[in-house]
């Protein structure tokens, strides 16, 4: 009973402005993929970065380019009437890679925030913690967590019945928004939706929060009056991608799942917004903010 392929229909209720909000899309993404390319090339070809903290942050725009690469295209050909027509497998193949890299790239936030946590609280022991193959260690655990939470997302929804729905109001597939379509019961996918979101990105957030209270009770007892805020300028720029990441995609999360009374183009708004607006907004912070960085750039 599964369609050969879905029509995807945009913003509903908001088509007279598909045109303006593509360019925007458009300009944001273009400013996305050029930012986390320089980003990369930068810290690939100066040989003085390549330590956990920048290879890490190597890593976070990969995940930045991979987010919004797996949605922004199809959504613009979306807002275009270019190629409003997904199939079925392609369809659950762009949900899988969303969620996919959206739980890796949390992964390599929450291994950025023990980062800052051993540099500040254990820095005599830096070097030996956080050696490369470690690093590398952190990010295939990153990918294999990544992926076993988010696999069975596919029989979830390879299991339901959509007796020829095929019309989704949205810009490009989610898990929720696909299982939506189905004429059965999709409590098991909500609640699994859930459940994935908060043992994994939830969880994450709590170990973050717990790494930097850690860090500012160690900043607490330092003795330099010139040192606390010297170390906490370092944590302000991941504080910053923190806020940027997480907020808008547990709201829209939540709000997609339980919050009925809010108006549909306002979720779809929000769904591409938070696969855009972080993978724009990061490279320039840390770029601004970290001075070596901002130098090497300019060089």
């Amino acid at each position: 009973s599964h369609p050969a392929f879905f029509i995807l229909v945009g913003i509903p209720g908001m088509e007279k402005s598909h045109t303006w909000i593509s360019i925007l899309v458009c300009l944001m993404y273009t400013a996305a993929l050029l930012g986390n390319t320089v980003l990369l090339v930068t810290i690939v070809k100066e040989h003085s970065l390549h330590q956990p903290m920048y290879i890490f942050l190597c890593m976070l725009a990969v995940c930045d380019l991979l987010l919004s690469t797996a949605t922004v295209p199809k959504t613009l050909g979306v807002l275009w009437s270019l190629s409003t027509h997904i199939s079925f497998n392609g369809c659950l193949a762009q949900m899988f890679s969303v969620y996919f890299v959206f739980v890796a790239e949390s992964a390599v936030l929450l291994a950025m925030a023990f980062d800052r946590y051993i540099a500040i609280c254990d820095p005599l022991r830096y070097s030996a913690i956080l050696t490369r193959s470690v690093v590398v260690k952190v990010g295939v655990a990153a990918l294999a967590r990544s992926f076993c939470i988010m696999f069975p997302a596919i029989f979830l929804l390879k299991r339901l019945p959509y007796c020829g729905h095929s019309i989704m109001p949205h810009t490009y597939c989610e898990h929720i928004g696909v299982a939506r379509l189905a004429c059965a019961d999709i409590s098991i996918n909500i609640w699994y939706g859930v459940a994935a979101g908060f043992l994994s990105a939830g969880l994450d957030v709590v170990s973050i929060a717990v790494s930097y209270t850690l860090i500012l009770r160690s900043l607490w007892g330092l003795p330099s009056s010139r040192a606390s805020p010297k170390a906490l300028h370092t944590c302000g720029s991941h504080l910053c991608v923190i806020a940027m990441f997480y907020m808008p995609a547990f709201f829209s999360f939540l709000v997609h799942r339980f919050g009925h009374q809010v108006p549909r183009h306002v979720l779809i708004l929000l769904a591409n917004l938070y696969v855009v607006v972080p993978p724009m907004l990061n490279p320039i912070v840390y770029g601004v903010r970290t001075r070596p960085i901002r130098e090497r750039v300019a060089h």
